[in-house]
């Protein structure tokens, strides 16, 4: 089983904990048999982002556009990575993290999760 997403097809949701941001869902788990992926497309305004919390699956960033400041928290300190167009980042389930639009335009960010 599979499913094509149209760009016109995406749907917005609202993301818990984040502020000045469109999120935009492409893919869903049971889009295709006993899935497990799901996918957005997040646009974020400058000095838009997402609060410091623990993710609830695995997931990857992968900044398709602008700037993102990403934030892993640390039992020895904070760790920032400033991402930019073509930049990923991978993390575990439970790894604290926050992101921040540190550029001056509207940064786009896919995110994939997956749920197991």
């Amino acid at each position: 089983m599979y499913k094509v997403t149209k760009r016109n097809e995406a749907y917005k949701y609202d993301a818990p904990g984040h502020f000045d941001v469109r999120t935009t869902r492409l893919h869903d788990p049971q889009d295709v048999n006993d899935g497990t992926i799901v996918m957005g497309l997040s646009h974020f305004l400058p000095g838009g982002g997402a609060n410091m919390a623990p993710a609830n699956f695995e997931m990857v960033y992968y900044i398709q556009s602008g700037e993102m400041t990403v934030t892993i928290g640390e039992d020895d300190g904070d760790k920032e990575y400033v991402l930019k167009q073509g930049d990923s980042i991978h993390f575990g389930k439970g790894t604290k993290r926050a992101c921040l639009n540190t550029g001056v335009e509207t940064a786009q960010m896919l995110v994939i999760m997956i749920k197991k």
